[in-house]
């Protein structure tokens, strides 16, 4: 390809070889760095920001690796053509197609041409033979046959870029698809200027081609993941806000003890927390609930419904709702959770869920109680505490005909009952090893006055952003 000469400056020399050697040393050194962490990534395909991650580190190798050939070809020079091209051996009634010879991965992705206005001659090196996938020992295209190898759709924007060239002096820039003859379709990244003889004009155009398929294709990916996980991130934001508007609706709001009316003396002093989980970003079923009956009686209970989302939160809620539905018409505690036991059973979304439910009458002061498949109530008395001793009763829709028993306690003024959900006590999933941990609080039980303060102390001593999953906690404690 003969020298690029222009009035207005002199041809750019070549950079010494030990400093391109120092580049390839650095782009490797990097490269490896990449693919480090790249390997030490998570590739589980199932997480769209996962994915999306992996789709960068994956393009980030691939430019690396092209940065690392381009230097490579730029310390050894172009190379020269093939003597002769090599026949393909053709099945019977195909014909052969002649192909070149097995090189450099880089060398049949980056070439060089130059068209000469005043001969109408062209110079191509052997690369932008590859890329075009035209046979080696054919003439070169000249700027006015170029266009035939461009999709329809992209040869505006080729004649534009080279009419800029010749007639503006602009240099070239650009992208354009063609196909080749084995019908392949590539991206093709020209760079090029036009060379001014002495007066000015132009007497030819040079151009680099690169074949970007590959890069434009990994850029794709890593789009098309991005938008996968801004997708994923949009709908669990939704669902989350909706999780959240629903369980508002559903929990009681509070923020202090509260006192129900209507009790005298025998009142109960009520607080209760949701300690929502550090490592999952969707609202689960948990719930806590404090009712006061028609005929004086206190209903209390805190649940968990398996699963996280806004489907776990709405069956969270219609049990709850059928909870208090059956309490307010007289239903006691122990046939309470065999009927919610059916409803749970007999819905459209099968699902298992865990629950206890007191009610509390405070003329005697006397606790009846059920639970299903849930940590036992846990008593505080004159600074000690003790886990109640459970009635039967399996998890809610583990089986259609369970039968659930009910205990019965008598309360003293002072006494502070706790009950709570899985999860409450990070690191301790069993009933027993949780209970025990929250027994330790007893000391500051007997000195708390209010349901409040009791609340407090269980936060403090179970961490409030350190769990795996949700927790609900709710302290009745009597009122002397």
């Amino acid at each position: 390809m003969p020298p690029h000469l222009s009035a207005d400056r002199p041809a750019a020399q070549p950079p010494a070889r030990g400093s391109v050697d120092a580049l390839i040393t650095q782009t490797r050194q990097l490269k490896g760095d990449v693919d480090a962490v790249r390997r030490d990534a998570p590739a589980d395909g199932s997480d769209p920001r996962g994915r999306w991650q992996r789709a960068l580190y994956d393009l980030a190798l691939h430019q690396l690796s092209d940065l690392d050939e381009h230097l490579a070809q730029l310390r050894d020079g172009p190379q020269p053509l093939p003597e002769a091209p090599v026949v393909a051996e053709a099945e019977p009634g195909v014909r052969a197609v002649p192909t070149a010879p097995r090189r450099d991965s880089l060398l049949s992705r980056v070439g060089s041409a130059e068209w000469n206005l005043l001969t109408d001659e062209a110079s191509w090196s052997g690369e932008l033979f590859q890329i075009l996938g035209r046979d080696p020992a054919a003439d070169p295209l000249t700027l006015d046959e170029l266009p035939s190898l461009v999709l329809d759709e992209d040869r505006p924007r080729l004649t534009a870029m080279v009419t800029d060239c010749l007639i503006d002096a602009k240099p070239i820039d650009g992208e354009f698809r063609i196909l080749r003859p084995d019908g392949g379709v590539r991206t093709v990244h020209m760079m090029g200027e036009p060379v001014l003889d002495a007066d000015g004009s132009t007497a030819s155009m040079w151009a680099v081609l690169r074949d970007v398929s590959e890069l434009r294709r990994s850029q794709r990916t890593v789009s098309e993941t991005r938008d996968s996980f801004q997708r994923h991130r949009h709908h669990a934001q939704s669902e989350r806000r909706l999780a959240v508007e629903l369980q508002e609706a559903v929990l009681p709001p509070w923020r202090g003890s509260l006192r129900l009316p209507h009790q005298g003396p025998q009142a109960l002093d009520l607080a209760a927390r949701y300690l929502p989980s550090s490592t999952s970003a969707l609202i689960g079923g948990d719930w806590y609930d404090a009712l006061e009956l028609s005929d004086g009686d206190t209903l209390l209970s805190v649940g968990d419904l398996t699963g996280h989302g806004v489907t776990v939160t709405s069956g969270m809620a219609m049990l709850l709702g059928a909870l208090r539905g059956m309490a307010v018409a007289g239903t006691q505690p122990g046939q309470l959770m065999t009927w919610l036991n059916q409803l749970l059973d007999a819905s459209v979304q099968p699902a298992l869920g865990s629950a206890v439910c007191c009610r509390y009458r405070p003329g005697s002061r006397t606790l009846t109680w059920a639970q299903a498949g849930h940590p036992a109530p846990l008593l505080f008395r004159d600074g000690t505490g003790q886990i109640l001793n459970p009635p039967d009763g399996v998890l809610l829709g583990a089986t259609s005909r369970a039968v659930y028993g009910q205990a019965e306690v008598t309360l003293e003024p002072g006494d502070v009952l706790l009950l709570h959900t899985d999860g409450l006590v990070p690191g301790h999933r069993e009933d027993t090893a949780a209970a025990h941990r929250l027994l330790e609080l007893a000391p500051r039980f007997g000195e708390a006055r209010t349901a409040q303060e009791c609340v407090r102390a269980v936060v403090e001593e179970c961490g409030e952003s350190e769990r795996e999953d949700d927790a609900c906690v709710l302290i009745a404690r009597v009122t002397p």
